[in-house]
């Protein structure tokens, strides 16, 4: 009986084994391996778009040669488009040969207003209008690789297109840095113009000049901050400089108020449970030395991780500013505006698409973990509708020290076109892997 006890455990083994193998599929591995091949094929043509796309930035909502640019090779790819959706938005629609769900891929198109000072054959020299201003205009956050890389899965996948379980949204949309005032725009204005209704899932990914080409970050959860900006109006009783107690001195309110503020989110919020930020960006009042004005204006923005956290700021935020305010016999008026929900990586579709990233990046390349950004992004308005996975792929060339690499949002950034090449595998693997793992 001793002896028939471990042949009996080797054949259990053997049999758990070959069982683990009777589920993998040929046509499917053969599939996945296919388009990482066809990945590495177009390559060269999404850095072709990639150049182009970066010489001819446009702002936010006016992106009109990028759609069109955009439109012209999705009808190449004999996809239905759709244009001007959220103004200048475009989508493209593969219909796989094959029942399965309906998955949205998004990527951004607007650039900022930045003149560049990166030394390259294709840097933008465009010239655009910002709030009434004549501005350069440039891809300071990467946006142009983006598109590009979602041109480059449109044409892998299309040529596969009869293996595709299910079908595919390419979403080029416009306005994520936010659309110019008066206006709608972005994300908002296309889930507002129905873009998810029909939608199981939406993938995003941006691109990153301070981690390295090839290397990979996500996190489940709160990945990337909600955002809100702020308006606030002190108002005082103008007077003499030389005999302030004539008036209600805005200025020393609104100093006041600033340092108070400070107290929000170091005593007011438990910080262990999510990072929070609140920031004044500009304060002006008055107009000569010795004239105490009647108003101040400020603005601001308010980053957080967690709702009810955002929540308790604005109460306390607004506490302070109304009774300090009091304190000096001066008024004043708080407006928190409406700006990004938290970008939150459903856990489910996170756990379930992790040997995706693992695959195809290389575990070395994979963090899993990375900390919340108090940065923010529109995709958020996309994944409070739907499940939805956001993610950052490196930019950074391979050796470079991080913190010489310009940040977003500056006249230096740089981000290397062989950072794309990770975007166009990733893009492609998780529409055939989460089509796949739907039984």
């Amino acid at each position: 009986m001793k002896k028939i006890i471990p042949v009996l455990l080797c054949l259990l083994s053997l049999f758990a084994t070959s069982n683990s193998f009777s589920n993998n599929n040929p046509e499917e591995n053969a599939l996945a391996d296919k388009v990482l091949e066809l990945a590495k094929n177009v390559e060269p043509k999404v850095i072709e778009w990639r150049h182009w796309l970066h010489e001819n930035a446009e702002l936010s909502n006016r992106e009109f040669k990028t759609a069109a640019y955009v439109a012209t090779h999705l009808k190449s790819l004999g996809l239905e488009v759709q244009e001007g959706v959220a103004k200048t938005g475009v989508i493209g629609i593969l219909k796989g040969g094959k029942p399965g769900p309906v998955i949205g891929l998004r990527a951004d198109m607007d650039g900022l207003p930045v003149k560049e000072r990166v030394d390259l054959p294709w840097a933008s020299k465009q010239i655009g209008e910002y709030n009434g201003v004549e501005v350069p205009v440039m891809h300071a956050c990467g946006h142009d690789t983006h598109v590009a890389i979602l041109m480059g899965v449109a044409e892998v996948l299309s040529q596969v297109k009869k293996d595709i379980k299910g079908t595919i949204k390419f979403i080029f949309q416009p306005a994520e840095e936010g659309a110019p005032a008066g206006e709608e725009g972005g994300a908002e204005l296309m889930v507002k113009e129905g873009v998810v209704q029909g939608m199981d899932v939406i993938f995003g990914l941006h691109i990153n000049a301070q981690t390295e080409v090839g290397k990979v970050n996500y996190r489940p959860n709160g990945i990337m901050a909600a955002v809100n900006s702020f308006d606030l109006h002190i108002k005082g009783k103008q007077t003499h400089g030389s005999t302030p107690w004539t008036g209600v001195d805005p200025i020393v309110t609104a100093a006041q108020i600033i340092n108070n503020a400070q107290t929000v989110v170091s005593r007011s919020l438990p910080l262990t449970k999510a990072a929070a930020v609140l920031s004044f960006g500009k304060i002006e009042g008055g107009v000569r030395n010795n004239i105490i004005p009647e108003e101040v204006h400020m603005v601001g923005t308010i980053r957080t991780l967690d709702a009810q956290m955002r929540e308790t700021l604005f109460a306390t935020f607004e506490r302070i500013v109304k009774n300090t305010a009091a304190s000096n016999g001066a008024e004043a008026i708080l407006t928190i505006n409406k700006g990004y929900p938290v970008t939150f990586n459903d856990p489910d579709l996170t756990a379930l698409m992790a040997d995706t990233f693992v695959e195809v990046a290389g575990a070395e390349n994979v963090n899993a973990s990375m900390d919340a950004i108090t940065g923010a992004e529109d995709f958020s308005f996309f994944q409070e509708q739907i499940p939805g996975l956001y993610f950052f792929i490196g930019g950074m060339p391979k050796g470079q020290d991080p913190a010489k690499s310009a940040p977003h949002h500056t006249p230096d950034f740089y981000v290397d076109d062989s950072g794309m090449l990770t975007g166009i595998r990733l893009m492609s693997r998780l529409v055939v892997d989460y089509a796949e793992k739907q039984k």
